[in-house]
């Protein structure tokens, strides 16, 4: 489940895995191609240890060790992103986005960077105002429940049920 919106414009064709690894002047390996195609297949934001399962689905043979050197070399020539965490997870969007991860489940999603765009670039300019700092860039983390951990009937903290209208006798 992504919770990026469409806006409306065409999809912006992504450079075929084994396009991408020449044009950066790797070598082009099959355990390091099938690695990033199994990364930017999923919306997941898989683990090194389901990439290399899926991997070995396709090259039965391949070791983990492979797939973590090849995640670190595709992170390093910024064909994926790694998500900071107690267990890497990796990423194949590279479009500006945020990540919310559900406390219940550990799910990650993707969510539009444009829809937090004109707040984060008033906290920035904030930030480095009574700072000093120079910011070049920000990364955005929502924690909470999915829709498929949300309590059902419960209501949602923060949110209000409307007032019932008293009716006199």
């Amino acid at each position: 489940m992504r919770m990026i919106p469409g806006n409306g414009a065409a999809p912006v064709p992504r450079e075929s895995p084994a396009g991408a690894l020449r044009a950066r002047g790797l070598r082009l390996t099959e355990p390091r191609r099938v690695v990033l195609e199994v990364v930017r297949a999923t919306e997941s934001h898989p683990t090194a240890e389901w990439v290399h399962r899926m991997v070995r689905r396709r090259l039965p043979r391949v070791s983990l060790g492979t797939v973590y050197r090849n995640l670190r070399l595709l992170v390093g020539e910024g064909l994926v992103q790694e998500l900071p965490g107690p267990h890497a997870r990796f990423d194949g969007n590279l479009a500006r986005h945020h990540h919310f991860t559900c406390t219940a489940c550990g799910r990650i999603l993707d969510v539009d960077g444009p829809l937090c765009e004109p707040q984060t670039r008033a906290v920035s300019a904030r930030v480095e105002s009574l700072t000093g700092l120079t910011i070049t860039h920000h990364r955005i983390e929502f924690f909470g429940r999915c829709p498929a951990c949300r309590p059902r009937g419960r209501r949602e903290p923060g949110r209000r049920r409307p007032a019932r209208s008293r009716r006199s006798p």
